[in-house]
């Protein structure tokens, strides 16, 4: 089953395209792109092996000779010295304006890919091409591209959509369980800032969830798109009402910052966030105690952590100062008001911070 979600953008709007056996829609749409001859695939040391090739091959078929450059696998290629190696490489390779960046690979890929594309001679063509369950659902969609900082994750970076997002599902076949897990992290906040249903029908339909049953993943990762693609429409720039995507990350990444994004996998660390946000939520008086338990059933249910292990509610109360929802000193915290609504708030008093922290640590 294929299915098209729409992000409505206007002049940048751009479709998610979901289905298996996908090489012929890309061939097709690289052909139709009017992109220059030659391009650049930026993939990661396990990706890469087992896909880059034949990607390379179906965009060739497209008209576009496509470099494969491999960064390192894991959290740390979201660096400016990464960034610098990709520039070099897309300047030997003589790329032009319009030559395509294609990503293929999971969510530091993609990051990293658009922050290429979104600043090599101000801007290329960019093909998201997700092959891991969270950034299908996630950092594929809406333009958020950056690297990282020593002092917090993703501090630099730009607003740059794709041109499309080319999501072929026979990719998540080789997924660990760990890695489903991490991206049903993301889904999870999907039904809790939108969607109550859409958190019910996952409570209900656990074991195909888990097992990535072609109808269970089709539907999933597409609600979830669909959902992140109407906030995006609503509020590109993160403005206001995107915010709610930030759901459990703000706690999140302070936890990957203290464990030197190596521990954690980012869902896992949005798990976290997400119990800490709902605890916060009902000592603010906002989310019925049946709701949180509901949230944190899930949770486990889904094999994701509760709390995190060798961090420091301190350490961790420094880091949120150094999240890009800090402004003015002040912590824009998503809080839940019930499963498929929240709120943002910046008055959640420093005590509450830390004592939800210190629960959540070890």
């Amino acid at each position: 089953m294929r299915r098209t979600v729409e992000v409505a953008l206007g002049a940048r709007s751009y479709a998610i395209e979901i289905g298996s056996g996908m090489d012929e829609m890309l061939t097709a749409f690289v052909r139709g792109a009017g992109y220059s001859a030659r391009g650049m695939i930026v993939t990661d040391t396990n990706v890469g092996p087992r896909y880059a090739a034949h990607t390379a091959e179906q965009i060739a078929r497209g008209g576009v000779d496509a470099a494969i450059v491999t960064v390192p696998a894991g959290e740390s290629s979201k660096s400016l010295t990464i960034a610098n190696d990709l520039y070099t490489r897309a300047i030997e390779l003589r790329l032009d304006r319009k030559s395509p960046i294609f990503a293929l690979g999971g969510g530091v890929v993609g990051d990293l890919a658009g922050f290429i594309a979104a600043t090599y001679m101000r801007g290329v063509p960019f093909v998201q091409l997700p092959t891991s369950l969270l950034a299908q659902v996630d950092s594929s969609v809406g333009g958020k591209v950056a690297v990282n900082h020593a002092l917090g994750k993703n501090l630099i970076g730009a607003f740059y959509q794709p041109d499309a997002v080319i999501m072929d599902l026979d990719r998540l076949r080789t997924l660990p369980a760990r890695e489903i897990a991490t991206g049903l992290g993301e889904i999870i906040k999907y039904g809790v800032i939108a969607d109550a249903a859409f958190f019910a029908w996952l409570e209900e339909h656990r074991d195909d969830v888990l097992a990535l049953t072609p109808t269970a993943a089709s539907h999933m990762i597409a609600r979830s798109c669909e959902i992140k693609a109407d906030v995006v429409r609503q509020d590109e720039r993160e403005g206001g009402l995107r915010r709610i995507l930030n759901f459990g990350h703000t706690i999140a990444h302070a936890i990957e910052k203290e464990t030197c994004y190596t521990r954690y996998r980012h869902g896992e660390a949005v798990a976290i966030g997400m119990v800490g946000a709902a605890q916060i939520s009902v000592q603010m008086g906002l989310l019925a105690a049946a709701d949180e338990d509901r949230m944190i059933g899930l949770i486990r249910a889904m094999g994701l952590p509760v709390a995190a292990e060798n961090v420091t509610a301190d350490a961790m109360y420094a880091d949120l100062f150094h999240d890009k929802k800090t402004v003015g000193g002040r912590i824009h915290w998503v809080l839940a008001e019930e499963i498929g609504r929240v709120s943002v708030h910046s008055d959640v008093p420093e005590k509450l911070v830390r004592k939800i922290l210190l629960g959540l640590s070890s």
